[in-house]
This record gives structure tokens, sequence and C-alpha cells, in this order.
């Protein structure tokens, strides 16, 4: 249903360097660099930068966020801990939660704009997957 997302960002290069690092765990890289965006995905550019220099930041209590498909619950670790290790604030560590209809792993973070990001796995619960992925964190 949706091709693509965008995030306004302040400084392009700083950001673009930010996300390169961190959105390397979900396997999404660098695809096209124009004036003024960048955008990151597997084949097609599903994940946009788009530099906004003059907007005010971004209101913790904006209420919106952005959600990513991890492949497996040690990508979300890896996101969460290279994105806090560049500078982002943790906005929910790595864990099990409550969807609306199931469970998922997953962790939050405001990156260096203040935009909310969540990085997330389906399904969650007592899955073959789930129980490698807990044995590798414990």
């Amino acid at each position: 249903m949706i091709d693509h997302i965008s995030l306004q960002v302040a400084d392009l290069g700083r950001s673009c360097a930010f996300y390169e690092a961190v959105l390397e765990p979900l396997l999404l890289t660098k695809l096209v660099v124009r004036d003024g965006a960048v955008g990151f995905g597997k084949r097609y550019p599903e994940f946009w930068l788009n530099l906004r220099e003059l907007s005010a930041a971004t209101a913790p209590d904006h209420g919106a966020h952005v959600a990513l498909r991890a492949p497996s619950d040690q990508a979300v670790r890896d996101f969460h801990a290279k994105a806090l290790n560049a500078g982002a604030q943790d906005d929910g560590p790595p864990g099990i939660r409550q969807a609306a209809m199931t469970t998922y792993f997953g962790a939050f973070i405001r990156d260096l704009d203040g935009n909310r990001v969540e990085v997330m796995r389906f399904p969650c619960g007592n899955t073959p997957q789930t129980q490698v992925d807990q044995k590798r964190a414990d």
C-alpha cells in the first residue's frame, strides 16, 4: 500500500552517514543521491531523507513514526545499538511488544533530527527464529 516514506533532515550529509550505518542490518543501502535528497532501499528507494535546513526541529510529541521491517531479532538489536552509538536517542529498547493482532520484536529511536523510527520483526513469540535469536543474545 505505501510506496515510500520521507523524513526531513537539517543536515543531509550527517543524516546520510547516520542512516548508511544504521540501515545496514536491515539490508537497506543508499541507492539514489540527488540535490537535497538521498534514497535508501533494497532494489528501489523506499526510505528518503529530504533536506529541510530551515524547518523547525521535530517536536517530541508529534505522534508520527516510521516503522521499518527487520530480517531478524538480531538486526533489530544491531540497528538500535548502531543508532545509539551514532548519536540517536533511545525511545524504546529492543524487546517483544504487543501489536494490534500479534506480538513482534522491535525497538525505537529518535534520529539526529528527532524523527521517531521503529525497527521491527514479525511474527514474534515462541517461534524457532525467536528462540535462536534469544539464545544468541543471552
